[in-house]
Formats: structure tokens, C-alpha cells, sequence
């Protein structure tokens, strides 16, 4: 079944239409990565699908209902990492968590979702004294506190350290195999690949690409680049058939110890797509 579905998706500011006619079908349980520059219309779409923005044109349904005209028990089953959050600088992190676990009907233990967020140390923290990476793992927390059957994530691990973005990624694993269907905008090309079961890329407000990230804007299927050491130094060479290259320097007798192939990478295919767009 589909969790989430956008047709024609139009939202428009002024005379910038800013969301040009998206298509979206994201299955249940799939963990799902929109990538595109600053004012692609990322966080748009994102704002429309949870119901807290107002689209012009389109049909939409996430979890089989317009988010549009959705009530208290359909966002019940949502879970929500904006970009920016409400502050409550003055009630603790376990205070906090606490009080939105009570706005849901099955929520985790308060708990046991401090301590996936990595914030255990912090329970009897002052939100105020937390910084700003701190502060982004308790938006995390409340964001999963609900047991949400979708997610949006919207630039979710901004201000994080490495290893804080690691322990992120394994949480997000941990959700998608619980079969949270989870919606994921980033600018972390390395996220994307690590998580997304299918990505898309937006650019001018539309879909310009879609696909897994072994694949996505014919990337799979691209030429490589075999280099090798030759007789007079470093040799490297474009093909679309590296087996039969790398056949050949074999039969030549060439020393393949420190052959290397490789693909473009993720980074490669989405700045070539972004720059097509323009």
C-alpha cells in the first residue's frame, strides 16, 4: 500500500510558484530522501504533505487521508522533525518528552526514546542549557516519542557531530524496520545513500530525477573510469565496458595490483541533475 501520494502537487508565493506539479508514491515502510538546493521547494512539499501548509493545486493523501482536512486522530499517527521547533527552555529534557508523549495514544516510553536519541545524560537538563546539536536530538525525540507510522524529517541532522549523525542513521534503520514509512529531506548527500531505500530530486519546484541511489539519473548504468599503473607511470581511462578493458590489460600483461574502477558518485549525478535543471 502507498502511505504517501502526491499528484500535480502546486503551491505558488506571490508570482514564484515554488511547487511546479510534483508526483510522489512512496510505499509503506519505504525510507524515502528528497535532495535539492535552497529553494528547490523541499520543505514545501514537506509542509503540505504533514497538513500545515496549504497546497493550490494537487491531490494528496498520506495514510489514506487529505492531509489538508485531517483531524487529532490522523496526526496522532504522524511524526513531525521540522526544520526549526517550538523552544521550551525552561522544562527539563525528560519533562519535556513526557508532556508530548501524553498528546499520543501509544506513545513509547519517555525513556526508552531519550536514551535512542542519545540524550540519557540530559534527562534532568534544562532544554536552555542544551546545545544546539543536543537541542536537534531532542526534536528527534519528540518527533518519535508518538510511534509514527510516517515521519517527516526535514533536514534532520543539522548541528550534529559525525559520530552523533551515525547514531542517527542506526536509529532511523531501527524505525524503517519497525515499518515506519519515513520521509527524509537532507543536503547530506552521504545520508541519502546510507538510508534512502529511493530518492528523488527536485530543482524549480518539479521532480527532475527518481530513483534508488545505485541508480538515480542513469548513474548505474554511466561510464567509469578504470585507472591503473602503466609501463610510464599512471594510466586512467573513460569506458562503458570496463570488463573488457580490464580483459585486455590482462592479456597485455599489465600489472592490475592497483587497478581501480570506479563510478560516479551520488554527489557526481545529483550536481550534474541540479545544473541540467538550471
Amino acid at each position: 500500500m502507498t502511505a504517501i501520494e502526491a499528484r500535480g502537487l502546486r503551491k505558488a508565493y506571490g508570482g514564484h510558484e515554488a511547487v511546479a506539479g510534483i508526483d510522489l508514491a512512496i510505499p509503506n515502510g519505504e525510507v524515502f530522501a528528497l535532495l535539492g538546493p535552497n529553494g528547490a521547494g523541499k520543505t514545501t512539499t514537506v509542509e503540505i504533505l504533514e497538513g500545515h501548509r496549504r497546497r493550490d493545486a494537487g491531490e494528496i493523501r498520506v495514510l489514506g487521508t487529505d492531509p489538508a482536512g485531517a483531524g487529532r486522530a490522523w496526526r496522532a499517527r504522524i511524526g513531525i522533525v521540522a526544520q526549526s521547533a517550538t523552544d521550551v527552555a525552561d522544562l527539563t529534557v525528560g519533562e519535556t518528552v513526557r508532556h508530548i508523549a501524553g498528546c499520543y495514544p501509544r506513545p513509547r516510553r519517555a525513556a526508552e526514546v531519550i536514551d535512542l536519541v542519545g540524550l540519557a545524560d540530559k534527562t534532568r537538563a534544562r532544554v536552555r542549557t542544551l546545545s544546539g546539536g543536543q537541542r536537534r536530538r531532542l526534536d528527534v525525540a519528540l518527533g518519535i516519542v508518538g510511534r509514527p507510522e510516517v515521519l517527516f524529517l526535514d533536514e534532520p541532522t543539522t548541528g550534529f557531530d559525525p559520530q552523533a549523525r551515525r547514531q542517527f542513521w542506526e536509529l532511523v534503520r531501527v524505525l524503517a524496520a519497525e515499518g515506519t514509512t519515513i520521509l527524509l529531506t537532507t543536503h547530506y548527500l552521504d545520508e541519502a545513500e546510507a538510508l534512502a531505500d529511493r530518492l528523488a530530486v527536485i530543482a524549480g519546484g518539479v521532480v527532475v530525477a527518481e530513483g534508488t541511489p545505485a541508480t538515480l539519473g542513469g548513474r548505474s548504468a554511466a561510464g567509469v573510469v578504470v585507472s591503473w599503473a602503466g609501463a610510464d607511470g599512471p594510466r586512467m581511462e573513460h569506458t562503458d565496458d570496463p570488463t573488457a578493458l580490464i580483459g585486455r590489460l590482462a592479456a597485455a600483461g599489465t600489472d592490475l595490483s592497483a587497478l581501480s574502477v570506479t563510478r560516479p558518485s551520488l554527489e557526481d549525478t545529483y550536481l550534474t541533475l541540479i545544473g541540467e535543471a538550471r
